[in-house]
């Protein structure tokens, strides 16, 4: 099918257009109806994305299914896949049906909701196919506007300050990048992402203000592009805005922002970063590997004194996030292929969790770890599927989460060992913060009145769940499914930032004779 991606991408934003032009009334009926077409909107976007699955050629690192129109100001509409973005394409679209059927509790402007969810998972498939710049710019940065109404209406008592915060780290950030792709276009003549990728962009000594900047135009282009990504993942010390997003934010928006948006980061690093300013990306990656270790030692003590369960789970997620960026700037087999799994099986583990604080949040109205104790007395089923997932996230073997850590810790332990040492101790800290959160609110005596009421899991949670389940099992048993998809394209970007690191050497060492 040769606009495959190009309908997979817009099924969404299509049924968005049909909910804002031909469904009227804010009544009952009309929310119900809202709900149903979201839904059946985003399976039949997963069932049409299983055709990426079965037809993409793993041994093939070259761009895949790709479609290219003319556009406007001679811009070109392109997109494809490869072994770095089809993953990243079926989890958008696995998880947006569990997102929407988690949202069946929202009484409040439903149909505008349901929109903001559906035009958001668009922006978001366009992210992970676009193959121009100008157009990745586009769906990068329109994805703010989706997320930014659905944390600034629908969300907690701090909302407003939560949604601008979100909006202007990520927006202003995201300049530096556009000036960045601006000098690109001057000095290759293209926004072609794959022409990009085989141009070389200046590596040599750039004298600034009297500051000698080894790497050059490269070390320019990457710091500008890193401003972007670092926030958008986020890394430490540009994190701060995500903690709160993910508190104000309601339990949709969370499992969108912590199971999607966040790749977007990483995702970029792989796509830009490593192979197109690979001398840049050698020379910094001391700096990023330390800020990585930082992050997870760091985000995980913090997570330990917090007393609100998303905002933990917020802090656990940017500790996960170290682990990516640690393994994306190792920069070898096991490090990028740690890094691909991890931000994969996150993607699984982070969105059950968010929603498991939206079980008991949806019958409790708070997330106060202080307000719980005792819920196995309760709900028995609830409490298995939390430890479930409490136990991917410390990355227990056999789950999803231990094969990401695994890793990208050894093959940071091939670079710096120092590094894997303090991220390794990030391990033991996020058991502790994790078992810290499930003993408070799962174990001991039942004896909070407001508590002794409570019901179990229904069939609809149960079935949102289940799913998330088989995955983070599947890809703790059988994690090849990922790195065979993945490795051949990790390879051949290794290849490429090797050749590239090795050209700029000689060149140096040419002219230094």
């Amino acid at each position: 099918m040769g606009n495959l991606l190009s309908i997979i991408t817009f099924i969404p934003l299509v049924a968005a257009a049909i909910l804002a032009l031909f469904l009227r009334g804010n009544d009952e009926a009309s929310a119900r109806n809202a709900k149903w077409l979201a839904l059946i909107a985003t399976i039949a976007t997963f069932a049409v994305s299983l055709a990426l699955l079965f037809g993409f050629d793993p041994k093939n690192t070259g761009f895949q299914f790709v479609e290219e129109h003319a556009w406007i100001l001679g811009f070109h509409y392109k997109v494809g896949v490869d072994g770095l973005s089809v993953l990243f394409v079926l989890l958008t679209t696995a998880l947006m049906p569990l997102t929407i059927a988690a949202c069946w509790g929202v009484e409040m402007r439903v149909k505008e909701y349901m929109i903001a969810f559906l035009v958001l998972e668009s922006l978001m498939l366009g992210v992970f196919v676009a193959l121009d710049m100008v157009l990745f710019y586009l769906f990068f940065e329109a994805g703010l506007i989706p997320m930014f109404l659905i944390i600034g209406i629908w969300g907690g008592k701090r909302r407003i300050y939560a949604s601008f915060k979100f909006f202007l780290y990520t927006f202003l950030g995201s300049v530096l990048m556009l000036v960045a792709m601006v000098v690109m276009y001057r000095d290759a003549g293209t926004t072609d992402i794959p022409t990009l990728l085989t141009h070389q962009f200046s590596a040599g000594p750039l004298n600034l203000f009297g500051w000698q900047i080894a790497g050059g135009l490269q070390t320019m282009l990457f710091l500008a592009f890193f401003a972007s990504f670092a926030v958008k993942m986020p890394m430490w010390p540009f994190h701060t805005w995500l903690p709160d997003a993910h508190v104000e934010a309601p339990t949709a928006g969370s499992v969108v922002l912590a199971a999607i948006l966040l790749k977007m980061g990483g995702y970029g690093f792989l796509r830009f970063s490593l192979p197109m300013f690979p001398v840049a990306s050698h020379i910094l990656t001391p700096l990023v590997l330390w800020m990585s270790a930082i992050a997870i030692v760091y985000t995980s003590l913090v997570a330990l004194v917090q007393e609100d369960m998303k905002k933990l789970i917020a802090y656990s997620s940017v500790a996960h996030m170290g682990f990516v960026t640690m393994g994306i700037f190792a920069m070898n087999q096991q490090g990028l292929d740690g890094a691909m799994f991890q931000m994969i099986s996150h993607g699984f583990v982070s969105g059950a969790l968010f929603l498991s604080v939206g079980v008991i949040y949806d019958r409790m109205h708070t997330r106060d770890i202080a307000a719980y104790g005792g819920l196995v007395n309760r709900m028995p089923v609830y409490a298995l599927i939390f430890m479930f997932f409490t136990m991917a996230n410390v990355g227990l073997p056999g789950t999803s989460g231990f094969v990401g850590e695994f890793l990208t810790l050894m093959g940071t332990f091939q670079v710096n060992t120092w590094v894997a040492a303090v991220a390794t101790s990030g391990v033991i800290f996020s058991a502790s913060y994790a078992l810290y959160l499930y003993r408070r609110v799962v174990f001991g005596a039942l004896v909070k009145d407001s508590l002794k009421a409570i019901t179990d899991m229904d069939l609809r949670e149960r079935l949102i769940f289940a799913p998330l389940v088989a995955m983070t099992l599947l890809l703790g048993i059988y994690p090849s499914l990922v790195t065979d998809i993945v490795g051949p394209s990790v390879t051949a970007l290794i290849s490429h930032v090797d050749t590239a690191v090795a050209g700029a050497a000689a060149q140096t060492q040419a002219a230094k004779n």
